[in-house]
């Protein structure tokens, strides 16, 4: 996948950073043994995925593109 560039997006990049907090905050909220920071942190890290497919679908995703079919006789 690191050569179709599979992620390297302004909305793949904030929908993981925004998830990725709030995991780092719901895991600290069960260590406290605190349910409602636990979930929380929990509707943060599914905040983080709306955002990404909110900043997706306004065209900071990755574009879909065709397959490039590759003859015999194109070969160089």
């Amino acid at each position: 996948m690191a050569g179709s560039s599979h992620g390297h997006t302004p909305a793949a990049w904030t929908g993981v950073i925004i998830a990725f907090i709030g995991f780092c905050v719901a895991g600290a909220f069960m260590v406290m043994a605190q349910p409602l920071g636990f979930w929380a942190g929990m509707v943060v890290v599914v905040l983080g995925g709306v955002v990404g497919y909110i900043m997706k679908s306004a065209g900071l995703g990755q574009q879909k593109s065709t397959p490039v079919r590759e003859t015999a006789g194109a070969q160089g």
